[in-house]
């Protein structure tokens, strides 16, 4: 049962829209780029939706706690105790939106008791809002057209013809051609957002998602793996282990998570994971 109201859901979906909107608009005009460390980049925008999403959820749900991306002060929420913790990130995929690429997004996930209970993911290059979780279900809205469910699209099983998994570009240049060489037909992409990879999957497009770099936050993967998690995906990491949201699996200063990330359909998983171990291992040694 959700610990949240319908007109709650509803009040999340018309600030990430709002936001989305001006996020699209920002785009198309001049902003500030600075590094918060190596190949970490943020943006004026970032910062800019950072406090927009703080202040709407400081007035939405004022007894509940909220970590943010851009506020390092906002991370001690994490270690307060409280039973409701909402984790924002106010621009999934920096570099894309950099760059001028549509796959960016804005993204709300809900850990209630260590536990990701929703998420909320906004394109907005695309007007899309993709939302839901588990004992909830899937649902996504384009523009202004009313709700309608997600179809979680369960792919065929990794073949010579099909085995489309995703992997992001610095786990490419580190582990794509151990990988390659013991999984010969698999067949690598990647896009910017985490939340948007995510949805590749849910959505059929690809079997698997690998994040291997252990970079990874609470904000990045609260909201994708309520999501994940709802539409039946085993998500785990490299060992086989189920993703932990508790503080013991979790760097307290900076929300780093300690495991490494594996999304997928269970059976890419039982297939591919025994393989990719092996790979990954010969890389390590």
């Amino acid at each position: 049962m959700k610990s949240f109201t319908p007109d709650l859901d509803r009040q999340i979906r018309q600030l990430m829209r709002q936001c989305g909107q001006q996020a699209a608009q920002m785009a198309n005009q001049q902003f500030q780029v600075s590094q918060k460390g190596p190949a970490d980049y943020v943006t004026s925008v970032d910062r800019w939706l950072d406090r927009q999403l703080s202040s709407g959820f400081a007035q939405l749900c004022p007894q509940d706690g909220a970590i943010t991306e851009e506020n390092e002060q906002s991370r001690q929420a994490f270690h307060a105790g409280y039973r409701r913790l909402w984790c924002i990130d106010p621009l999934d995929g920096t570099e894309d939106f950099i760059q001028k690429q549509p796959h960016y997004a804005i993204m709300i996930g809900l850990l209630s008791d260590y536990q990701p209970e929703a998420g909320w993911i906004c394109a907005p290059a695309f007007d899309q809002l993709y939302w839901g979780g588990p004992d909830w279900g899937l649902f996504q809205a384009c523009g202004e057209a009313p709700p309608v469910p997600i179809p979680a699209q369960q792919p065929p099983a990794p073949s010579a013809s099909f085995c489309p998994v995703i992997l992001g570009t610095k786990d490419q240049l580190n582990f794509g051609e151990a990988i390659s060489r013991i999984i010969p037909e698999v067949e690598f992409y990647s896009l910017g957002s985490f939340g948007l990879k995510v949805l590749e999957v849910i959505q059929g497009r690809a079997g698997l998602y690998i994040y291997l770099n252990r970079r990874v936050k609470l904000w990045d993967t609260t909201g994708p793996v309520a999501l994940a998690k709802a539409a039946g995906l085993t998500c785990c990491d490299l060992e086989g282990k189920p993703l932990s949201f508790h503080p013991d699996a979790i760097d307290p200063d900076t929300l780093i998570h300690h495991q490494s990330t594996v999304i997928g359909w269970p059976h890419f998983v039982e297939s591919l994971l025994p393989k990719i171990q092996k790979a990954v291992a010969g890389v390590s040694a």
